[in-house]
């Protein structure tokens, strides 16, 4: 019973008991996977939460700015608080159009550089905190399987070593060490499976979010250069 008993605990095959019988470095190699799965968990949700709030933000500015209210009253409302996505955009163009005008702009060609200007830049902005950490879902998604294998090359490697050193072929003798090794295959592919998933699909949704700030961005370039022209001739007609 009591050998019964010590080959029972010997072989524990439990996951807590690979972990705990796995060498260091495959222990090193599992804990850096199982952190990148929680970094990877973490980054999903704040995505998810983040690209779930933009969109919103950009139906309720769309419906604002289709309603028919002027322009002049819709900056001064956003123009005193944080704004970002298409309300960025907007603020951003206005601030340049009433710049130059406040400074007697002549040229209608050098104002609307300015404005588009002033556009891409803002689109640049907000498509950079659209993508921010999606790199990290890249590595991980390409890099995890890769670091897996690797310390289930170590483990392994181990096995081989046990079977060198007691001079038996006895299956019970490198199960447990093989078992340690595709263990961290397998938590390689949990963490790399998730990641990859959510690299694709985040970066389908900033494509589009930056595809809909283009479209408005291209959309408001047209109002506002039709504007320009109005202005300009109501101002040398004047003169």
């Amino acid at each position: 019973m009591e050998q019964a008993g010590l080959a029972a605990a010997t072989h524990d095959v439990s996951l807590w008991a690979l972990f705990m019988q796995a060498g260091l470095i495959v222990k090193m190699v599992m804990i850096g996977l199982l952190a990148a799965s929680v970094w990877t968990w973490a980054i999903v949700i704040d995505k998810y939460v983040a690209f779930g709030k933009a969109k919103r933000q950009f139906d309720q500015f769309e419906q604002v700015f289709w309603s028919g209210q002027s322009l002049e009253e819709l900056y001064r409302s956003l123009s005193e608080r944080q704004n970002g996505g298409l309300a960025a955009i907007f603020v951003a163009a206005m601030r340049e159009w009433k710049k130059s005008f406040e400074r007697g702009a002549r040229s209608p060609i050098g104002l609307q550089m300015r404005i588009d200007r002033a556009m891409d830049v803002t689109m640049a902005r907000e498509g950079e905190t659209f993508e921010a950490r999606l790199g990290s879902l890249a590595t991980i998604g390409s890099a995890g399987p890769f670091i897996g294998l690797f310390g289930t090359v170590i483990g392994i490697m181990t096995s081989f070593q046990a079977i060198a050193g007691s001079k038996s072929t006895n299956l019970a003798v490198v199960a447990p060490g093989i078992a340690e090794a595709l263990l961290a295959t397998a938590i390689g592919l949990v963490a790399a499976i998730p990641a990859v998933i959510a690299y694709n699909k985040f970066t389908a949704d900033a494509h589009k979010l930056s595809a809909r700030m283009e479209g408005f961005a291209d959309e408001f370039s047209a109002i506002l250069s039709r504007q320009i022209d109005e202005k300009l001739q109501t101002r040398q007609a004047a003169q």
